[in-house]
Formats: C-alpha cells, sequence, structure tokens
C-alpha cells in the first residue's frame, strides 16, 4: 500500500504540473483574447452546444449576425465583414475551449485520485475545482457585462476574472509542491513578508486588469513622466482619494505605475534582510524574483512606450506568470505548515 500511494502521489505530480502548464496557456490566451478585442464576438453561452466551431457559412453567417447586434459592432467594429469576423471569433473559441479542457481534464483524474487516495488526502484539490467552475460563471459573467450598451467588458469583471486565474495557478503550484515532496525551509523570515509581497503582486495584477480592460496603457505613452509631469496633468492629485478613481484611465496608470515603484522596493527590502540575516536558503529564489520582477517592470515601461503593441503586451503578461509562480515558491519555501503528503 506504501509503494502504492507513492506511485499515486507521483502521477499526482505529473498531473498538476500539466494542470499548471495548461491554465498558464489559459491565461496568455486571455491576454491575447482581450488585446485583439475578441471577447465579444460570442455572444452566448453555449457549454455543450458550443464545443464545436461552426463548420458551413450558414453557421459562421449565423454568430456573424448576433455578434451585428451587439454595441460594439454597432459604435466600433462596423466596417468588419465576415473573414474580419472569423479572427476575433477564433480567439474567444480557443480561449472558451480551453476552458472547458481545464474543466475535463481537471475533474476525471480528480475522481481517480480521490477513489485511490480518499477524500481526506484530496480535499484540498476539490476547492481548487470548485473555483475552476466559479471561474467559467465569472467568465461569462464578464461577457455578458459588455453585451448591452457597452464596447467593452467591465473592468471590474475582466480584473475578476484575471486574479481568480492567477489564484488558481497559484494553488495549483502550491499543490504541486506539496505531492512532489519538496521540502519547507528551517529558517523561517519574519513578519510574514514573503506573504505581504505575493498580496502586492495579486494588486498589480488587479490594476493591470483595470489598465487593459479600459485601454489605459494607450495613453501617456512616455517614461517615467506621464506627459511633461510626473503626475498626469489631465487630473488632480485629490482625485485619488474619489471612489471614481479605478474608472479613470489616466489615474488607474498613475496606480498601475507607482505600486510596480512600490513592489520594487518592498524587494529591496526583503532581499536586505534575507541577506542581512545570512538566510542562505533562500538566495536563489531572491535572486530569481529580483531578475522576473526587473524583467516585468522593463517589459512594463516598453508596452507604455509602444503605446500597448500586442506582442510586448502579451509579454509582460506572460513574465507576470513567471514573476507569480516565483513569489509562490517563496511563499512556501518560508511556510511554517507541514505541506508534506501523508503516505
Amino acid at each position: 500500500m506504501y509503494i502504492e500511494n507513492k506511485l499515486i502521489m507521483k502521477y499526482i505530480s505529473y498531473w498538476l504540473l500539466w494542470m499548471f502548464i495548461i491554465i498558464s496557456i489559459m491565461i496568455i490566451v486571455g491576454g491575447l483574447t482581450r488585446l485583439t478585442d475578441s471577447g465579444l464576438s460570442i455572444t452566448q453561452w453555449e457549454l455543450f452546444t458550443g464545443i464545436l466551431p461552426p463548420f458551413n457559412e450558414t453557421k459562421w453567417n449565423m454568430y456573424f449576425e448576433l455578434y451585428k447586434e451587439t454595441s460594439e459592432y454597432k459604435l466600433q467594429n462596423n466596417f468588419m465583414i465576415l473573414a474580419d469576423f472569423k479572427v476575433i471569433f477564433w480567439w474567444e473559441f480557443i480561449h472558451r475551449f480551453l476552458g472547458r479542457l481545464i474543466g475535463i481534464f481537471y475533474l476525471l483524474p480528480l475522481v481517480f485520485f480521490t477513489i485511490k487516495l480518499g477524500f481526506k488526502k484530496t480535499k484540498n484539490l476539490f476547492i481548487i475545482f470548485l473555483l475552476i467552475c466559479f471561474q467559467g460563471f465569472i467568465g461569462w459573467y464578464m461577457v455578458s457585462s459588455g453585451l448591452i450598451n457597452r464596447v467593452d467588458v467591465s473592468h471590474y469583471r475582466l480584473s475578476l476574472h484575471l486574479v481568480l486565474a492567477f489564484v488558481i495557478l497559484s494553488l495549483i503550484l502550491l499543490n504541486f509542491l506539496k505531492f512532489n515532496k519538496n521540502l519547507v525551509s528551517d529558517k523561517k523570515i519574519k513578519y510574514m513578508l514573503p506573504g505581504i509581497f505575493l498580496l502586492l503582486i495579486f494588486l498589480q495584477i488587479s490594476i493591470g486588469a483595470f489598465v487593459s480592460g479600459m485601454d489605459a496603457g494607450k495613453i501617456y505613452n512616455t517614461w517615467p513622466l506621464m506627459g511633461m509631469n510626473y503626475f498626469p496633468d489631465d487630473n488632480f492629485v485629490e482625485s485619488l482619494f474619489n471612489l471614481s478613481v479605478f474608472d479613470d484611465p489616466s489615474l488607474v496608470q498613475f496606480i498601475h505605475r507607482n505600486l510596480a515603484y512600490i513592489i520594487f522596493l518592498f524587494y529591496l527590502l526583503i532581499s536586505f534582510y534575507v541577506y542581512k540575516n545570512k538566510f542562505t536558503v533562500f538566495y536563489k529564489t531572491i535572486y530569481a524574483i529580483g531578475c522576473l520582477l526587473f524583467i516585468q517592470i522593463l517589459l512594463g515601461i516598453f508596452t507604455l512606450i509602444s503605446g500597448a503593441q500586442i506582442f510586448i503586451s502579451s509579454m509582460h503578461q506572460i513574465s507576470s506568470i513567471f514573476l507569480v509562480s516565483s513569489s509562490v515558491y517563496f511563499l512556501y519555501q518560508n511556510s511554517k505548515i507541514n505541506l508534506q503528503p501523508l503516505d
């Protein structure tokens, strides 16, 4: 029984690694779906009938006619012909297809491993499955916000959708480390610095979704100043304290920029603490996070300067996956809870 459990946990480790990869791809495709303004191309939630794409012109025209009823088409894309529509359709279709694939590839092995190990040892994995199901609902909730009287989805719902994706990715990585028998360190960093750092990263991802959702990256395409000033000249500092601050593109971009600086300073604080106290076990992780943070900030600057050019913007989001993953590993290393699986 002991050897069998060891083998099963090895398989669980492989399965979670595969899920981590496919969800990462899902996040990348989701970002490209947003960057290409493709998210509203499919106007209906078809859980089962939407598994297959259109195979004939009649079906294509049906989807196109439904899209023509949206405000996005009427106010922004009324120049489109069927060939143009097919381009944005495929991005959204692939995004939804990956969502279905994730659900199936997660549920079936989960049932098998639960039968083998019991619910007690796999209950954390069921929490992730519930979040995956909830993510599907949030995805449609987001799309529905852009179908009436808007040309884009709600940036609040977009932010929720993206942050939840990263939460799922992080939980899968934590469980992968658990089942892969990665040891936690005996030495711990005080003050929950890794946890605060990860929370700041998640907050930045949320604000980044606001920037993307309002196309705020296409204004003030200069750095380090926003135009001719540090603060956007179309606003007042007092506006930062208004409830409408997250509905203003220039203020959201200002917050996104400055939160990046705060995260970088906080990283320097953690690095100083680690090296001063000679926590050698964290040296490689701190170095990796520093490199990824530098790349992320650099890509953010390039994204701004380029006016949110699609390739650079996508690279900026891809690098965030690596930054979050390294920060989650840092948190795991510093965990005070024994995350090792029961044999």
